[in-house]
């Protein structure tokens, strides 16, 4: 399945900026071209209305992944997951939801785009790229340097896996990693903690089209 990942908005409770995740859904979906449940904390039955609630509120172009839980994928109607390298493995990722699913990886060095299944995986996710408040990480950003190593890992195995760059990406740096390979960007609080998050969405997704555009993409 061709995954479009230039603007991948991910979900996230505790990074919400006192919206709704059904509100910044509804907000940013004009220009997401696909979206992310990631909860951390929530139950299992939270979760699950969770991403009901954002799948309800998406058009139909727009798919819902869930980040790491199968089982609320399955549970919710979503249309795959998202997995780390520590969560459940892609291949079983894979077995459980079936060949249709969107199944996507995050990748942070050479030596995980060496041993990842890649042909299990729709889309990987490489970072973090920059620094950023979204997300506890105890390793340093790998910055464009490192974003180009991994790609160029990532492509010598599948030269047409799309790949989105993911961690303190912003309208100021997003044209460097679409200008570096990547195939879109993954964002956080960007859009949620936005004055405007509808506007946010508008002119990152812009920013991600005219550096794809210059690109030949």
């Amino acid at each position: 399945m061709t995954v479009d990942l230039r603007l991948y908005a991910l979900l996230d409770p505790q990074t919400a900026g006192g919206h709704s995740l059904g509100g910044l859904a509804r907000m940013t979906a004009p220009a997401a071209t696909l979206v992310q449940l990631r909860d951390k904390q929530g139950t299992t039955r939270a979760m699950i209305e969770e991403a009901r609630t954002i799948r309800a509120t998406l058009p139909p172009n727009v798919p819902l992944l869930i980040n790491d839980r199968v089982d609320v994928a399955l549970a919710a109607l979503a249309n795959g997951v998202h997995v780390g390298w520590d969560d459940i493995d892609a291949v079983e990722a894979r077995r459980l939801l079936g060949p249709d699913a969107i199944i996507g990886l995050s990748l942070k060095s050479v030596e995980q785009a060496n041993a990842a299944p890649i042909e299990f995986l729709d889309y990987v996710a490489v970072g973090g790229v920059f620094a950023t408040t979204s997300k506890d990480n105890p390793t340093s950003p790998i910055g464009i340097v490192g974003f180009k190593t991994i790609l160029a890992a990532v492509r010598a195995r599948a030269p047409n896996m799309p790949v989105c760059a993911i961690a303190g990406i912003n309208a100021s740096n997003a044209d460097d990693v679409i200008a570096a390979g990547a195939d879109g960007v993954a964002v956080i609080s960007v859009l949620s903690k936005a004055r405007d998050p509808a506007k946010a969405a508008r002119d990152l997704r812009a920013v991600v089209d005219a550096a794809l555009g210059k690109r030949g993409v």
